[in-house]
């Protein structure tokens, strides 16, 4: 129900909200959220032009969260990247159902509401607050003590001995 694209945007959303004050750059976000960087680079894109993330060029550019992440749900992202997928009409095309659902399309409209209901009752900031989060290896970007400025922003697993 869910596509590869919304997933990977959801998980460069919480990369970034790890540690929102510091751009990270695309191959900073695909390393740490395990995404492949040219279609990391569509999606930051569409995500930007969103209003979901902003991005910033230079010497310490990158993407950050243009929206707080307390005001970010799950479904915000789901639907910029799927869309919803709600059954408004009869899938079938038949004129005499309309916008009466057979009794199939009723209960798939209903496990589609319910899965809605479930990604917009929960923010980007409680995901990443739940205890679960870190231990999961979702995200594996690093404390903010663990940056180094050399050039920029640089991620614990990009950093030089």
């Amino acid at each position: 129900m869910i596509s590869l694209s919304a997933e990977y945007a959801l998980r460069a959303v919480l990369c970034l909200t790890g540690n929102p004050a510091l751009p990270m750059t695309i191959q900073q976000i695909a390393a740490a959220g395990r995404i492949p960087p040219a279609y990391l680079a569509k999606i930051l894109k569409d995500l930007v032009r969103r209003s979901i993330l902003a991005s910033q060029r230079g010497l310490n550019g990158g993407f950050v969260l243009a929206r707080p992440a307390e005001q970010l749900t799950l479904l915000d992202i789901v639907n910029l990247t799927d869309g919803s997928h709600r059954i408004r009409t009869c899938p079938l095309g038949l004129k005499s159902h309309g916008a009466n659902l057979c009794c199939l399309h009723r209960q798939l409209d209903g496990a589609v509401d319910a899965a809605e209901r479930q990604l917009a009752g929960t923010t980007i900031a409680q995901l990443l607050a739940a205890p679960s989060h870190r231990e999961s290896g979702c995200c594996s970007w690093p404390e903010p003590a663990a940056h180094v400025m050399v050039n920029g922003p640089v991620c614990q697993s990009e950093r030089k001995s």
